[in-house]
């Protein structure tokens, strides 16, 4: 009796780690046994399972998906990077809002790698230091979408500035206020410069900032009762910074540059 492919696929993590390896390519016997650091007593019985459901064939000693096991192999793989990202720490995942995030982003959350969840204590919450490591100095640009200014803000942007950093910002609607009440002269100063963009974003901001430069990306969400925390993530990959591109580019497309104060 034939299993459900479902089962076929996931059951067995030697046959799911079979078809993922087989993805790109055909594979000779001896480097599936080495990648899955298995004997080739254990790994046949699997892979004559795959075979009898018509996902993977063989010629000789290669063996490689059939028509149909590229198309399971190609719905799974988002899937279980998606799961091996929340794994990380499913609970912080959980307790936080997530709906700011576009549900075409949201759907390729797996692509941006596994997070480091980082902890700050309440009394090093806005140290610059905590937040931002030393590699980012070397970064040409830095952009961010944020509800809060540190009070420290205007020490950040003169170093953006004299250091030639380009910078683009997109602040929410209530904090644009905030800048016009008790900022302006500053963010006047800063948008005549050629290295700060400001913009407005002209809808609700369900989350507090992310900010990313050309090695990191650090998302600090709300939780899911919308209350603040102290942790937030950090990736530090080239996909993770590509999906953060197209985040900021999202909330881009509905805010309005600031040109004067």
């Amino acid at each position: 009796m034939k299993k459900r492919l479902l089962d076929v696929a996931f059951a067995s993590d030697k046959r799911t780690n079979v078809l993922l390896l087989l993805q790109n390519c055909p594979q000779e016997m001896n480097y599936l046994l080495k990648s899955l650091e298995t004997t080739r007593n254990a790994i046949l019985p699997q892979i004559k399972i795959l075979e009898e459901h018509n996902l993977v064939t063989h010629y000789g000693e290669t063996y490689e998906l059939t028509s149909i096991g590229k198309m399971i192999v190609d719905m799974m793989k988002p899937l279980i990077d998606t799961t091996e990202i929340l794994d990380v720490d499913i609970d912080y995942w959980g307790s936080h809002y997530l709906n700011f995030i576009p549900h075409h982003l949201l759907s390729r959350i797996g692509e941006i790698g596994k997070p480091t969840v980082v902890s700050i204590s309440p009394v090093d919450q806005y140290d610059t230091r905590k937040l931002y490591l030393e590699k980012s100095k070397e970064s040409k640009f830095q952009y961010s979408v944020t509800t809060l200014l540190y009070p420290n803000y205007h020490d950040i942007f003169t170093y953006l500035i004299e250091n030639n950093l380009k910078t683009n910002l997109i602040v929410s609607e209530t904090l644009f206020e905030k800048i016009r009440t008790d900022y302006r002269a500053n963010f006047k100063n800063y948008i005549k410069t050629d290295v700060i963009n400001v913009y407005v974003y002209k809808k609700k901001m369900d989350f507090l900032f992310f900010t990313y430069d050309e090695f990191f990306i650090n998302l600090y969400l709300l939780k899911s009762n919308k209350e603040f925390d102290t942790r937030f993530m950090r990736f530090d990959n080239k996909n993770a910074i590509k999906w953060a591109e197209e985040l900021f580019d999202y909330f881009l497309k509905d805010s309005v540059q600031i040109t004067e104060l």
